[in-house]
């Protein structure tokens, strides 16, 4: 059996607190850890935010599997795929990208199709987000037939409403997808694709369809339409190559969601939309899948992970392809002796030091020279007194004058004024006591004043306004979008968010807050 999983893990680098409890991802055994409770052959991970300038040996290099990473070049802390095979699952081939620019000729998958329709300069911009990843392996029927499985590593972008630019940026990338994959099983291979596709394809995937104006007329999911075909022996207009092989084993499976919003809360009540999928060509779901899963269970991001069993055995490679990161100059264990830096590597036996001995010596024989010309200087300076300066000492003699008066007594004072008259010690202390009970109401009433004072100051935020389907406290959000709004603190209702027929859901409460 072959198990695969896909997970949108939102930063590779979190603490990953749902798998891997409170251990730090920069433990040796955290990112490992997170792999065996997968349980899985390959694990494929979208949007580990990491480039290699900032990728740990614990992250890249974890005992049992052999990894893959795919880094953005145009913004750090973004994007990025990575894929981690266990060493029985070693691909004989791995390739970063879909269009073939960062090829590197050497263990590449190859199969790159038609793609006249993009310039250059287009193909290296839709893969400089380290957005795909490429493996490929030899896989083993029942029958004992060996096949070619290629494994599509994808995180999809996302279309942001304010930034049209970014929907066509999406479009190209899916268009780019779909002719590499297709190429792929034209040249005989198996193909799956597996990852975040950052769209919701039917109505049943998301939360709320009805209300989203033209739902089946979004561009994402039409091309969606072309790639896939209907599960099953379903009639349709879906005739792609490609299937959902969840939605084979489970088609009217309601509220089957990998997504959910954090700020919201939405997570608790199941109210999100599936982004996630595990795609394979229909031969292979038909014949050799034998299950699609979602692990909703599994926490440590705003996705859950994904994932299929095939009824195939994997042959694994011999050797790890080029691109893995164990072979990565940071990573490769290889250590020089210190020798290597202070001695080259073509010198010859050491005979003829004595003969740059003298010179040496004459070098040294010259500095104490130097040295002594430079203190006879020195020393003829310092005899040389300067004009009118005074020693040092001069300040410390005695005058002449104290000579005269030393003998003159000088009159003492009296350690205790005769003006004041004396007090026994038991009046100074009832004097005392006296004074500090006569103090006693005027600290606390000077007390009194000063905490009112800091109260009427400090009196703190104002209380939450009650929502008006719970009336429970409300809680206080800002406006992040841009426009006359921005910065604007709003209240709304302190629920998660959920389907509005569920009475424990949010409500509809807003109100805006007056400015202070």
């Amino acid at each position: 059996m072959l198990r695969v999983v896909s997970w949108n893990i939102n930063g590779i680098r979190s603490p990953l607190q749902g798998l891997a409890g409170q251990e730090p991802s920069n433990s040796p055994t955290a990112l490992r850890r997170v792999l065996d409770e997968l349980d899985a052959d390959i694990v494929c991970l979208q949007e580990t935010k990491v480039t290699r300038d900032v990728l740990t040996e614990p992250l890249a290099i974890v005992e049992g599997y052999n990894s893959y990473f795919s880094f953005s070049r145009s913004r750090s802390g973004y994007s990025g795929v990575a894929t981690f095979c266990k060493d029985s699952a070693t691909p004989v081939a791995a390739e970063e990208g879909l269009s073939g620019v960062f090829a590197t000729l050497n263990g590449d998958i190859g199969c790159y199709g038609n793609t006249d329709e993009f310039t250059q300069e287009e193909l290296r911009v839709l893969d400089s987000e380290g957005r795909a990843f490429l493996t490929q392996h030899k896989i083993r029927t029942l029958e004992g037939k060996e096949k070619t499985l290629t494994l599509i590593n994808v995180y999809c972008p996302h279309a942001d409403p304010g930034k049209p630019e970014r929907l066509t940026f999406k479009m190209r990338f899916y268009r780019l997808l779909q002719i590499r994959a297709e190429a792929l099983l034209a040249a005989g291979s198996h193909v799956i694709i597996l990852g975040d596709l950052n769209t919701a394809h039917r109505p049943i995937d998301h939360c709320d369809a009805s209300s989203l104006e033209c739902f089946e007329e979004d561009p994402g999911r039409k091309w969606m339409d072309g790639l896939l075909s209907n599960p099953g022996n379903e009639a349709g207009p879906h005739i792609g190559h490609f299937m959902d092989s969840f939605r084979y084993f489970h088609p009217k499976q309601q509220r089957a969601f990998t997504c959910w919003s954090v700020v919201s809360g939405a997570r608790h009540l199941n109210y999100g939309s599936r982004l996630d999928y595990v795609l394979g060509d229909r031969s292979l779901v038909i014949d050799t899948f034998q299950a699609s899963f979602l692990l909703p269970e599994v926490m440590g991001s705003d996705h859950c992970p994904v994932g299929a069993v095939l009824n195939v055995s994997c042959v694994p490679a011999k050797q790890c392809p080029a691109l893995c990161t164990r072979f990565l100059p940071e990573f490769a264990g290889t250590q020089l002796k210190i020798l290597r830096f202070l001695v080259p590597l073509e010198q010859e036996p050491v005979k003829e030091q004595p003969v740059l001995q003298p010179s040496h010596q004459i070098q040294a024989q010259k500095q104490p020279s130097k040295a002594r010309i430079h203190s006879t200087r020195l020393r003829k300076t310092q005899g040389v007194p300067k004009r009118n300066q005074k020693s040092l000492m001069s300040y410390f003699q005695p005058s002449s004058n104290l000579s005269q008066t030393s003998d003159v007594e000088l009159p003492t004072l009296p350690l205790v004024s005769p003006l004041t008259s004396t007090k026994t010690a038991e009046e100074v202390a009832m004097a005392t006591v006296v004074k500090e009970k006569n103090k006693v109401p005027e600290a606390k009433d000077e007390k009194e004043v000063r905490t009112a004072f800091w109260k009427s100051m400090l009196s703190g935020p104002s209380p939450m306004p009650l929502c008006g389907g719970h009336r429970e406290p409300c809680v206080m959000r800002t406006v992040k979008k841009a426009g006359p709004n921005f910065g604007r603190h709003f209240y709304m209702c302190a629920r998660p968010r959920g389907p509005p027929s569920d009475p424990s859901s949010r409500c509809n409460f807003f109100l805006w807050s007056r400015p202070s």
